[in-house]
């Protein structure tokens, strides 16, 4: 396990610990006698990209695309989450796209002096919960999740032995997460909405946390901003992963 996993894993330990007046989801209370109730959420993403991307029989590449460069390396990002509940009941899933052209990617050893990176990732989550705490201003889940990835990269060598080679290759895989959702509200309009999992499975680790605060305009629709960090470690014939996309957020929330 790398040192950004390692500090991952403490990170997200930290997280499931919390307490649950910070733990949480955006969902609304579960809806009165007995009906489902939907919630739809829309959001742009700045993500920035930091760890190591490698194709088979090219040298591997280390990228840190910070929160200052994200204006200049960000090309899209935006999620889509959904959750239908029913008392105690959740069901949930959502999907992320993001397409990051880093400017300061590092190849590895000494086969070039430099390296365009287009790193594009869909990721599509589909998971249950259970509302294990419920109280008049919010409610904590326990949830189980599987998650399926599509990573592609376009590298780029400039100098060296690999100068002017240009390749793109791409995978996909799926992982089983486990852990937290809920919400709390601070006010009648505001509220604290988090989660935390991690997980694995054919990636050595998956991991996503946020934290986000809302402020609800009507029973109908709410407004929200906050920040979200998710990785992945994973590597399959020569195919190498291991990532960390995190950055703030800005979205909407329409409930029904």
């Amino acid at each position: 396990m790398t040192l950004r996993s390692k500090f991952a894993s403490g990170l997200l330990l930290g997280a499931l610990a919390a307490p649950p007046a910070l733990a949480a989801d955006p969902a609304p209370p579960p809806a009165a006698g007995g009906d489902w109730a939907f919630t739809a959420s829309l959001y742009l993403w700045g993500a920035g990209l930091a760890g190591d991307v490698a194709q088979f029989d090219l040298p591997s590449v280390h990228v840190d695309s910070g929160f200052s460069e994200i204006l200049d390396d960000l090309d899209v990002a935006f999620m889509a989450m959904g959750e239908a509940r029913k008392d105690r009941l959740s069901l949930f899933g959502d999907i992320m796209y993001t397409k990051i052209s880093p400017g300061s990617a590092t190849p590895g050893g000494i086969a070039a002096t430099g390296v365009e990176l287009t790193s594009e990732t869909t990721a599509a989550l589909l998971g249950a919960g259970y509302t294990v705490l419920q109280r008049e201003r919010g409610h904590l889940d326990l949830v189980a999740a599987a998650r399926l990835w599509h990573a592609s990269a376009e590298l780029g060598f400039t100098g060296g032995l690999f100068d002017g080679v240009s390749r793109r290759d791409s995978d996909q895989w799926v992982d089983a997460l486990a852990g937290i959702r809920g919400t709390h509200f601070l006010t009648e309009e505001v509220y604290l909405t988090a989660w935390g999992l991690v997980g694995a499975g054919q990636a050595d680790l998956d991991w996503d946390i946020a934290v986000i605060i809302g402020y609800e305009f009507s029973d109908r629709f709410a407004a929200t901003a906050g920040y979200r960090a998710l990785g992945v470690d994973y590597s399959n014939d020569g195919f190498v992963f291991d990532v960390v996309q995190q950055g703030p957020l800005i979205g909407a929330v329409f409930r029904f």
